[in-house]
């Protein structure tokens, strides 16, 4: 049985504000990550919490995506169809962060969080069609996961600590990836040292 993905949800959501409440008033718009300043970059991030919130009023009957894993694969390809909406949302929500955006972080965490606690697992409608909540929820934390990390390089300090939980949860997810994808072996090789990953080899 799948452990309850609720908890890592929110030991990754708190551990993103913390890391957000980090950052130097004078950072905000160094570069972040490709095409995003650090405040599109957060705001890229905080998505994760604000798509959980919206599609939780989404719900839907048929499930189109079945598993968490699959869910990256329908993503890249719509990633890949338009590159340039992925890069305007974040640089968005980067803006709608306001003046303070490290306490917008903060309510908004504390906001979803709290739904979260009482949704259940309905099936909800997402970019790429209907899947269980649980599946979706998967996604989010590993989204603020490694996302947070992005975060921690582009400040070049170390994060908070994390929960290991949540730590192996996207370590999993992305495993579980590059095997649906037809790399695992590939990662699992390099993981314990038998090779190096490709040139530009990632998961998502």
């Amino acid at each position: 049985m799948s452990p309850d993905p609720r908890p890592l949800f929110a030991s990754a959501a708190r551990w993103f504000s913390a890391l957000v409440n980090r950052v130097p008033a004078t950072a905000w718009h160094q570069p972040g990550l490709g095409e995003w300043d650090l405040r599109a970059l957060i705001g890229h991030t905080s998505r994760s919490l604000i798509t959980v919130d919206t599609y939780l009023d989404r719900p839907t009957e048929q499930i189109a995506v079945a598993t968490s894993w699959d869910y990256y694969r329908a993503a890249s390809d719509l990633a890949a169809a338009s590159p340039d909406a992925v890069v305007e949302r974040g640089r968005q929500a980067g803006a709608a962060l306001g003046d303070q955006p490290a306490q917008t972080i903060a309510d908004l965490v504390d906001r979803v969080l709290a739904r979260v606690q009482t949704a259940g697992d309905p099936v909800i409608e997402t970019i790429v069609g209907g899947m269980r909540f649980s599946d979706y929820l998967a996604t989010r934390t590993f989204e603020l996961v490694v996302h947070g990390h992005d975060i921690a390089a582009a400040l070049d300090l170390d994060p908070p600590p994390l929960d290991a939980d949540t730590l192996a949860a996207a370590l999993d997810l992305a495993g579980r990836i590059a095997i649906a994808a037809g790399s695992g072996a590939t990662l699992l090789r390099a993981l314990t040292g038998r090779t190096a990953l490709p040139a530009g080899f990632t998961v998502v």
